[in-house]
């Protein structure tokens, strides 16, 4: 593995934690906080260049600064679409003006997007989107359709919606990659979709009508799969490594509530506990693989189906180091207010949907065995 910190990179590090220590507040609002990050320099650390408002840092200092996120605590990121998934593909696909345009308000903390990809009929299967977008007398497209499961779309200003722009076109052809704004009331309706957990951080957003604009069109009409699934590598593609300092921070917490219970003394429950650690080391070592260049084609699905299946794991064991009190509904629950579960209860609740989004691992295994292993190809039934 060639991948290390170096002295410049743990004082960077160093600068990171005392700032975020300084500036990092759990109960913050999210959009005051991108504002925050986004004044110090600290979003778009890893884009080509620091032409766009933002700071340059390595790839080792951009490790550094997901772990010492992790580490603090720090607020969850409402701007991390923006920064994460539909800046890099603007720096592969997009033009000059488009960057001009949308780089220096995401790397602002000023502008937060939201990805509209999956429909009710077209979740996993991407190319099965419906959503139309047509050109109007102005020279702009009308967009109508429904997009769901979009994530932060109640907070989002722009949404780049995956969209057919070629009547009668089918599956992979016909589709292109727009930027909408979300301000368009009367035109676009967001409307929560409440979880297992009572909060409603996805949404269901119809669109009627919505105006998109010619010069917003990612890579060309028409040419929406290829940047989507340039996209889609980028998410899937994103290192885990901050998440993993999460995912400790959780396993700390199980294996405290094991001994505090008394759960821990079950010889069982201790393998799980231990199992768990030890494979949570292991997804280190091949995200910091991955990192160094020792990756392959399908590295990115392979770490998507490690995390997600043990992170579901840990929820498992959340609920047994627990015991008959886990099953225990929260004194606040009413059917259509948000209610509080404990930690291991939403963690339990929530990991459900791991193997879900970003990729579902049904569609990971798929990739690997198409693209990686080469073998044939699924057949399709008959649409």
């Amino acid at each position: 593995m060639d991948f290390a910190f170096s002295a410049e990179d743990e004082a960077f590090r160093t600068e990171a934690a005392v700032w975020l220590r300084a500036h990092a507040d759990p109960a913050v609002d999210r959009r005051a906080w991108e504002r925050t990050l986004g004044a110090a320099g600290w979003i778009g650390l890893s884009w080509p260049g620091t032409g766009y408002g933002n700071r340059s840092a390595t790839l080792t200092q951009q490790v550094a600064w997901a772990e010492e996120y992790a580490r603090c605590g720090a607020p969850p990121r409402s701007g991390h679409i923006g920064e994460n998934l539909l800046a890099p593909t603007l720096f592969a696909c997009g033009t000059e003006e488009q960057k001009d345009r949308f780089l220096p308000p995401i790397a602002a903390g000023a502008e937060l997007w939201c990805q509209g990809y999956s429909e009710p009929g077209a979740g996993s299967d991407l190319a099965a989107v419906r959503t139309m977008a047509v050109r109007d007398a102005h020279g702009g497209y009308r967009v109508t359709g429904q997009k769901i499961w979009t994530s932060l779309a109640h907070e989002a200003d722009w949404c780049f919606v995956l969209a057919r722009t070629e009547p009668g076109s089918r599956r992979h052809q016909g589709l292109s990659f727009l930027l909408v704004p979300m301000d368009q009331p009367g035109r676009i309706d967001v409307r929560p979709i409440r979880q297992l957990t009572g909060t409603s951080d996805f949404n269901e957003v119809f669109f009627d009508g919505a105006h998109a604009r010619v010069e917003h069109v990612v890579g060309g009409e028409g040419q929406g799969w290829r940047v989507a699934m340039r996209l889609l590598g980028v998410e899937r593609g994103v290192s885990t490594l901050a998440q993993q300092i999460g995912f400790a921070r959780e396993l700390e917490r199980v294996v405290g509530v094991a001994v505090e219970t008394g759960a821990a003394a079950d010889p069982v429950l201790r393998d799980r506990l231990v199992r768990l650690w030890a494979e949570l080391r292991t997804m280190r070592w091949n995200a910091l693989r991955t990192l160094g260049g020792g990756g392959d084609a399908g590295a990115s699905s392979v770490a998507k189906l490690l995390w997600a299946g043990w992170h579901q794991r840990l929820g498992e064991v959340a609920v047994a180091v627990r015991g008959a009190g886990a099953a225990v509904g929260p004194a606040d629950w009413t059917p259509s207010a948000p209610y509080t579960l404990d930690p291991l209860q939403h963690l339990f609740l929530f990991s459900r949907a791991d193997t879900i989004y970003g990729g579902s691992d049904q569609v990971q295994r798929t990739i690997i065995a198409e693209r990686v292993l080469g073998l044939p190809r699924e057949p399709k039934g008959v649409v």
